[in-house]
């Protein structure tokens, strides 16, 4: 299997509007975010937070889009952004790349974040506190290839359970490259089963865009650690001593319930790279990481 730098380095990405170089933000602190759910409101949530980090940190801060998880990373590998709201495995993934990067800051539930196996209405699977076997010969959409909640420990779960690779469990295997569309494309009936993030589950639920009687849980994972905010370790140069703490403090500070909500979290925790390291030793058995 390639290595992750030489997988990165084949990327072609494409991050900053037409004409945008990197130093075109010079002065500006740039943060970015895996996008794992609809575009429009991860722009509303990020834009709503690059203001309240202008404020707090007394310097200039936009948020940039990206396409994938791999844009997310390459970016922050590239120096084109500072700051990522990373998942899992993307945070580790986008650490090892740039030495000296530090995970500071997570949400009180990525503690113990959890993945929904759900299935469409026609299979007639129901939930179960036991890992759902029936799935087995059915289709199956992951979400992102790079997700942690969406690809890495629904993976995990499958081959403890199954003795093999997923592509020789289902029928046909997809990947529909955001939570959103994992839900969608299984209440659709478009995939029979899939495997989604439970925060982004319960903000379509809350948004109406499930219909209970189409799409259903089956089976809920057991925790693991998942999102969290990665700062690169050069950052105290560019900006002065310090800088870093002020960010994370900065994060943790955050008191806005509309903000909070919108992630949705009841609120932000420090955080370590070694909280992460269960992610990275599932990664590297089930062969994500070499």
């Amino acid at each position: 299997m390639p290595s992750i730098k030489n997988f990165f380095l084949c990327s072609v990405v494409f991050l900053l509007p037409l004409g945008v170089t990197p130093n075109a933000f010079a002065d500006t602190f740039v943060f970015t975010a895996i996008p794992d759910e609809d575009a429009s409101r991860l722009r509303q949530r990020f834009d709503k937070l690059a203001v309240y980090l202008s404020k707090e940190l007394d310097v200039e801060t936009k948020y940039i889009p990206v396409k994938s998880y791999a844009a997310a990373i390459t970016a922050f590998r590239n120096n084109q952004v500072q700051l990522g709201w990373f998942g899992g495995l993307s945070g580790v993934r986008a650490r090892n790349l740039v030495p000296g990067s530090q995970a500071i800051a997570q949400g009180y539930e990525d503690q113990a974040f959890v993945t929904y196996f759900i299935a469409h209405a026609s299979t007639g699977l129901k939930l179960s506190d036991a890992f759902p076997k029936g799935i087995a010969s059915k289709t199956f959409t992951f979400g992102s290839k790079g997700s942690t909640s969406g690809r890495l420990m629904p993976e995990y779960h499958i081959r403890q359970n199954f003795k093999r690779a997923p592509r020789k469990v289902f029928r046909s295997v997809g990947f529909s490259g955001n939570h959103s569309k994992t839900i969608a494309l299984v209440q659709s009936g478009a995939y029979q089963v899939g495997a989604v993030n439970f925060k982004v589950w319960h903000n379509e639920l809350r948004a109406r865009k499930i219909d209970p009687a189409k799409v259903s849980i089956i089976w809920k994972t057991p925790p693991y650690p998942d999102y969290q905010w990665t700062i690169r370790g050069d950052v105290d140069k560019r900006w002065k001593s310090g800088f870093a703490r002020r960010v994370k403090n900065a994060l943790l500070s955050i008191k806005d319930p509309g903000l909070l909500s919108s992630f949705p979290r009841k609120r932000f925790i420090p955080a370590s790279n070694n909280d992460y390291r269960p992610i990275l030793d599932v990664a590297k058995q089930i062969r994500l990481i070499d």
